[in-house]
């Protein structure tokens, strides 16, 4: 199929594309012997979405409803959802020796979030070369604690899918309880949370990293990713320790070094993991609150994970912070950060609260379930993190097709979206300024 016969735009096109591939895990997660016992369309249709947009969020137990076939259509849901479906088309055009051609490069661009067209393809054969090399070390490291316990084959193959599943930030689990009876495993905690680290970091800032080996040579986006991650992980992980503390239901009857490993843990995966050592839905309201603000902020741009993006968040502050001070530039390590970023960030940020209350406005009127339950549910999967409160399993259909959109929205973005539907013309004339009253 030629892309240049198509009259869609990159936006519409990539929608299409990423659509077609979730009806087509829909169908496969239909076949009989995909499940081991027969499960609904929408409950279908809802794995398909929550696998294909690496979100984590199941109505079903993934080990007790799927056979390994189902499990590893789940599986190749996940990758070609996190390393992006165009990626993986742009890997078989060189294969085949096939010329990269402007449309294809546009695809891209738009699905790994660049700004530029420059050095797309270099992009994109890092990526894969990054993620398969982490991947393999992963399961490497993964399997001396799951081979001992479970044996070689079901050792490696339960290695693997974690791998995926954490590198990728889809939060799929092979337990019910997800990763609960490893909250103090130091290979699980190091492993998993690595993958899901490194995943969200971005891959820009990865490419960054293995080619200037020098944090001072580095893009202003790679200083503000590292930076932010590791100040809001920290901070993350702080309040986490001390509000969890005497929880009796989460940390309480945890050993002190228990209590950090978890408090590390659940403080990295609401940036969009999906994975959990602890009982989220047994948290205090004030954590939940906190894991509200991290899954709606989310990972990194070029990234397996969702949410607004980090850098997002970081330019909306340094906007505050500069109208405070009087001043009319953002200046950050000697950089000044242009307008046309700081109105796509209020954009991004705008209509991705617009779209959440609309989700959560919805599920008030269909769900019986409390307003903190419903809204974690909703940012959870808008953020294609994956954590839930107890409440997926209890959604109604009309929930379920809800959750569904919301993960789609947050995989794909908000302005992914809005840019599909609309047809921005160039403004030909230009009007007077006006004074309006705000504050």
């Amino acid at each position: 199929m030629k892309l240049r016969s198509i009259r869609l735009n990159p936006h519409q096109l990539l929608i299409l594309v990423f659509s077609i591939f979730i009806i087509l895990g829909t169908l496969l997660l239909k076949l009989p012997f995909s499940t081991t016992h027969s499960i609904s369309w929408v409950d279908a249709f809802f794995t398909a979405t929550s696998a294909m947009t690496v979100t984590g969020l199941v109505v079903m137990d993934t080990a007790e409803t799927y056979t390994l076939f189902g499990e590893i259509v789940i599986m190749s849901l996940i990758q070609l959802g996190g390393l992006g479906i165009m990626s993986f088309a742009l890997l078989i055009f060189m294969m085949l020796g096939k010329k990269i051609g402007l449309k294809e490069r546009l695809l891209i661009q738009q699905a790994l979030n660049q700004t530029s067209l420059e050095g797309i393809v270099k992009l994109v054969k890092n990526l894969f070369i990054f993620s398969f090399v982490i991947e393999f070390i992963a399961m490497v490291f993964l399997a001396f604690r799951w081979v001992p316990e479970f044996g070689w084959g079901k050792g490696i193959y339960y290695s693997i899918f974690h791998a995926i599943s954490a590198f990728n930030n889809a939060g799929f689990a092979l337990w019910s309880d997800s990763l609960m009876r490893y909250v103090g495993d130091p290979i699980i905690n190091i492993g998993i949370t690595f993958l899901f680290i490194i995943g969200g970091i971005g891959f820009s800032v990865l490419s960054d990293l293995w080619y200037k080996k020098s944090f001072r040579k580095l893009s202003l986006h790679s200083k503000l990713m590292i930076v932010g991650t590791l100040i809001i992980n920290l901070f993350a992980m702080f309040f986490i320790f001390v509000l969890e503390y005497s929880n009796p239901n989460t940390l309480g009857p945890l050993s002190t070094g228990d209590k950090i490993w978890a408090s590390y843990f659940q403080a990295v995966t609401p940036r969009t993991a999906g994975f959990n050592t602890i009982d989220i839905g047994s948290l205090n309201e004030s954590t939940i609150s906190l894991f509200l603000l991290l899954m709606f902020v989310g990972a990194g741009s070029a990234s397996t994970g969702g949410g607004i993006k980090l850098t997002t968040f970081v330019v909306i502050l340094l906007s505050v912070i500069t109208f405070l001070k009087g001043k009319h530039e953002i200046v950050v390590a000697r950089r000044s950060i242009a307008d046309s970023f700081i109105f796509k960030s209020l954009a991004i940020s705008t209509i991705s609260l617009v779209f959440v209350f609309a989700a959560v406005f919805i599920l008030n009127i269909t769900e019986k379930a409390p307003f903190l339950m419903i809204l974690f549910e909703v940012i959870s999967a808008f953020g294609t993190v994956g954590l839930s409160m107890g409440l997926t399993g209890d959604l109604s259909v009309i929930g379920k097709i809800v959750i569904i959109i919301v993960m789609f929205v947050g995989k794909l973005g908000p302005l992914t979206l809005a840019f599909s539907l609309a047809k921005p013309e160039k403004a030909k004339i230009r009007y007077p300024n006006e004074d309006i009253l705000t504050g």
